[in-house]
């Protein structure tokens, strides 16, 4: 009988975590926490998210999605934080996870959330009027080194994804830019549109009506490689036409949002391989490749040790520029 018991506990032991993870499941709602406001990109992603799963049957208890964009994301990234060891809350947002709590005062840090998946990057493209007298990355640039200064480029907040951008830029080709924030990227696309600016820093989807309503026009986008063919957006240009702005004499290989979720932190394993295991077969679905297509994004599934290495690297980036900058949060 001790033997039995013995060879009992060992094969236990050595049941992969995988295994173990498939017995857990959530027991009451699951609250899909969206660190931005309504109708903005990551509402829409953590909606979609909920769609597939209900439609799938994914997940054995209902869906809640609640709004808590407050303080350019804080008030979601505080409130599933405050719920440590809770695994029926979790939030989607962006890299402001890891990059708020550098430049600003927030109530956590970084690695107090528990990484669970990336599902979607956002690419960056530099847009410009159509009627101004540069029409290329390379001519921009030129521009902006004779008028030191006076190019308007918009973006969305101050010492966030745009405007770390934009000094990237500054600093890759030795230019200076006058850099003026709005309250969102679909508002810096109406003040290009309405030539009250100069430029901007948009993603696909925030600037591509403007695009093909002729009053917007991509330079480049900030890829390693040129977007993937499609469907024309104008009458001769599709996404695919549109070169890189290392092409373009910009020495910035990659730059890109990822779409993400998190967990609190202390969360059983057995959860977090659960979740990331539902994410997965969501980015495997049809309707999420749908939704990557309508929203220009590109589709790239991380699970919790990539995206955790990902943040890693990206942070210390990140960090870097903002020391360099004096953003930096004391």
């Amino acid at each position: 009988m001790r033997k039995i018991v013995a060879v009992l506990i060992v094969v236990a032991a050595l049941l992969p975590v995988a295994a173990l993870a498939a017995a857990w499941q959530p027991t009451r709602p699951v609250e899909f926490v969206v660190a931005a406001g309504a109708g903005g990109g990551s509402d829409i992603f953590a909606r979609t998210v909920q769609s597939i799963v209900v439609k799938y049957k994914l997940m054995p208890q209902p869906i809640v999605v609640l709004n808590k964009g407050g303080g350019s994301g804080a008030e979601g990234f505080v409130y599933v934080k405050s719920a440590a060891g809770d695994p029926h809350k979790m939030v989607f947002g962006t890299n402001n996870e890891w990059m708020l709590p550098l430049v600003a005062k927030v109530g956590w840090k970084y690695d107090e959330l528990t990484p669970v998946a990336a599902m979607a990057f956002d690419e960056f493209l530099l847009w410009t009027r159509p009627n101004a007298p540069w029409k290329s990355a390379a001519e921009y640039v030129a521009a902006a080194k004779k008028r030191p200064g006076e190019i308007r480029m918009g973006g969305s907040q101050s010492k966030d994804t745009d405007e770390t951008l934009t000094r990237m830029i500054e600093k890759a080709v030795g230019i200076k830019l006058m850099y003026i924030p709005f309250k969102s990227g679909g508002e810096a696309a109406v003040q290009l549109s309405g030539e009250h600016i100069d430029s901007n820093v948009n993603n696909p989807a925030e600037n591509v009506g403007q695009w093909k309503g002729g009053k917007g026009t991509p330079l480049c986008v900030f890829s390693k490689s040129r977007l993937p063919a499609g469907p024309k957006v104008t009458a001769t240009m599709g996404w695919s036409d549109i070169p890189t702005c290392k092409e373009q004499g910009i020495p910035i290989e990659e730059y890109k949002m990822p779409r993400d979720v998190f967990m609190p932190g202390g969360v059983p394993e057995g959860a977090l391989a659960f979740y990331a295991q539902m994410f997965k077969k969501v980015s495997e679905t049809p309707e999420w490749a749908d939704y990557i297509a309508k929203t220009s994004q590109t589709g790239q599934y991380m699970g919790p040790a990539e995206l955790k290495a990902f943040i890693k690297a990206d942070e210390e980036r990140g960090r870097q520029l903002f020391q360099e900058q004096g953003w930096l949060v004391k």
